[in-house]
């Protein structure tokens, strides 16, 4: 099965290569769904695929934003560009945007975004008759759904599948509330995640207020269906790889292109480890390796909607707000093996005495304490204050350019 990463900016991208993603999915300037902090400038863009295909990693370009009217001029000049940068696949939600895409770019597989709700083998046969070679298929499937839908549709058609990461509150992602609240249109690729805000339900009036806008509360109602509070769990898939593997889906796609460099590396590296294992013939993942799930930012985990129905578990934390996080303090970019001396760029604080880890990928993080730091110029300094300054560290064992440096934290 294919390990695809989120790749949210260069760095986060090389994170994914470096700790074993066997492909990577990113958003051009335009027409993804997530924030334009999560875009690749043109330049950006042709650096990524080459970078990528250098290390034998494969790259998909979203463009799955819903356009109007109005949005296709911009998405004519925006396929003219992705032509010239021959991404392995994009990934596609709106009918239109797929004729666009088969006339303009036909070489290109295209690959159906979860956005556009895939549920079942007549869905999947109607979108592979328009072209389409890949299913994302829609996060309410259960497994033994997903089973039934292989059966059904061409041995060319593939399928992937979730099994990392932030779910959503809304059916597949097909949410009006950060139009509501904020008119950014979540379906165009400005969504705020008004679900991840924190909500609180007044003592009198039992309405939920939330953090920011405590002069607009909303009147909580029930009906048959019950009530549903927002915010999900975590999908956590890392101790089921082998039902996934006997579904016959063909990609694993790990959410969080809005997540941080260290968070895109830590879940690859797990993934990658247990999927190694699971080729190895290995029935259990090391708990060690589940354990590296917990240094991340997240909320309680569970297997989502896989084996079970969202109407009998619609999958919302008990608890709000997110799981703590082991701090990215810096990336190492170079190491002397005669000194044991690591050179770092700093991405935050840390000083000597401090508890901290090296993630390098195939391995889990190997804890050590700073006992000495120096400038670039080798001069002694007590810490690390400024962002990007590059710093040197002795570190007790051998580490490698792309190796991440995180705090420690003392339940570990």
């Amino acid at each position: 099965m294919e390990l695809l990463s989120p790749a949210g900016n260069p760095e986060k991208l090389r994170a994914a290569i470096n700790f074993g993603a066997d492909a990577v999915y990113l958003a051009g300037p335009g027409f993804g769904l997530r924030a334009a902090s999560t875009e690749f400038s043109p330049e950006e863009l042709r650096n990524a695929v080459a970078y990528a295909h250098e290390r034998g990693v494969k790259v998909y370009v979203t463009v799955n934003a819903m356009p109007h009217e109005d949005d296709y001029p911009a998405l004519v000049a925006y396929l003219d560009l992705l032509a010239r940068v021959a991404p392995d696949g994009l990934i596609v939600s709106d009918p239109g945007v797929i004729l666009l895409c088969r006339e303009k770019l036909p070489g290109i597989p295209l690959h159906l975004s979860t956005q556009a709700n895939a549920l079942s083998s007549a869905a999947c046969r109607a979108w592979y008759a328009m072209g389409v070679r890949r299913i994302v298929l829609a996060r309410e499937l259960s497994l033994s759904e997903i089973k039934e839908i292989r059966k059904n549709i061409p041995a060319d058609l593939e399928l992937e599948a979730f099994v990392h990461g932030s779910t959503c509150i809304s059916y597949s992602g097909r949410c009006l509330l950060s139009g509501y609240f904020t008119g950014r249109d979540a379906n165009r690729g400005d969504c705020t995640q008004p679900c991840r805000w924190k909500y609180r339900v007044g003592r009198l009036s039992g309405e939920i207020i939330e953090e920011s806008r405590p002069d607009e509360p909303i009147p909580v109602e029930e009906d048959a269906g019950g009530t549903f509070i927002l915010a999900s769990r975590d999908l956590s898939m890392i101790e089921r790889l082998g039902d996934l593997a006997d579904a016959r889906i063909s990609s694993l796609k790990i959410e969080g292109r809005m997540k941080s460099a260290l968070y895109v590396a830590a879940v690859t590296n797990a993934y990658r480890m247990a999927l190694d294992a699971l080729a190895r013939g290995e029935k259990t993942v090391d708990p060690l390796v589940v354990a590296e799930l917990e240094s991340v930012s997240h909320r309680e985990y569970s297997t989502g909607f896989y084996y079970g129905n969202p109407h009998d578990d619609p999958n919302v934390v008990s608890r709000p707000g997110y799981l703590g996080e082991k701090s990215y303090l810096a990336a190492v970019v170079g190491y002397d093996g005669a000194t044991g001396l690591a050179v770092l760029e700093q991405r935050n604080k840390c000083a000597v005495g401090d508890e901290v880890e090296i993630l390098s990928p195939g391995k889990c993080g190997r804890a050590f304490t700073v006992s000495a730091l120096t400038d670039e110029n080798g001069e002694p300094i007590d810490a690390t204050p400024h962002p990007g300054m590059r710093f040197r560290l002795p570190v007790p064992f051998p580490v490698s350019a792309g190796d991440l440096l995180r705090r420690h934290t003392a339940d570990d």
